[in-house]
């Protein structure tokens, strides 16, 4: 028999949603993390305000850390990608800018193995 994944109540009594539906939210983010790159990075704010309001719902579950990865990666992300656009003039910027897409695609690849292995993104 399969082991089921304890969820806990939040603080007004109510259970957390399904694993199954907040699994789906993290690969939506995922997705749309990975868009971004096609479409000017709107989608992976789309992402982050959805990791941001659905915080709660994962939280003690094995979707958690995934969220954090998620949130984590686009502030990183964005914060690299302004000094790297600020800096093109000086050449060292199209380095970095290289540097920081690599290092999200790598993120949003590993974290998104993860979730399909049941893992966390760590």
């Amino acid at each position: 028999m399969p082991e089921t994944e304890y969820i806990p109540a939040k603080p007004d009594g109510q259970q957390s949603q399904e694993p199954s539906s907040t699994r789906n939210l993290a690969v939506v983010v995922y997705i749309l993390q990975a868009l971004s790159f096609f479409l000017g990075g709107v989608t992976a704010l789309v992402g982050v305000i959805i990791n941001y309001v659905k915080l709660d719902d994962v939280r003690g579950t094995w979707i958690e850390p995934h969220f954090r990865w998620q949130i984590r990666t686009f502030w990183i992300g964005l914060l690299w990608t302004v000094i790297g656009v600020i800096t093109t003039m000086l050449i060292v910027g199209w380095f970095i800018l290289l540097g920081i897409a690599i290092w999200v695609i790598y993120r949003i690849v590993k974290g998104a193995l993860a979730l399909n292995d049941g893992k966390t993104p760590m």
